[in-house]
């Protein structure tokens, strides 16, 4: 469960690491996933959720987290944008890591 103060800070733009916990036959191991955060839907209700995307390997990579999801172990903030004047960040997906990054106002 993701702490209420941590909740109001993920909002589009915000650069995030996620951990989440895999489970991988018997063992279970835990997972990051660093990026920028392009939306969240439904407020703080029970299907709420967020989306994060990040370039691996010069591909563009996007997952949807459930924020009451057990799966999730923590979420760090790392930084948050200056002022963005969109709730849904799509155009991010057409721009260049580094252009996205000068764009939203997102240091790192």
């Amino acid at each position: 469960m993701i702490k209420e103060e941590i909740l109001d800070q993920i909002k589009s733009g915000a650069m995030v690491r996620v951990s989440e916990k895999i489970k991988e036959g018997e063992k279970e191991r835990i997972s990051r996933f660093k990026g920028v955060v392009i939306y969240r839907k439904h407020g703080n209700e029970a299907g709420a959720t967020f989306t994060v995307r990040s370039t691996v390997a010069d591909v563009g990579v996007e997952k949807t987290y459930p924020i009451n999801s057990p799966i999730i172990n923590k979420v760090e903030i790392i930084s948050s944008p200056k002022k963005v004047h969109r709730s849904k960040l799509y155009f991010v997906r057409k721009l260049s890591k580094k252009k996205s990054r000068k764009k939203i106002g997102v240091a790192a």
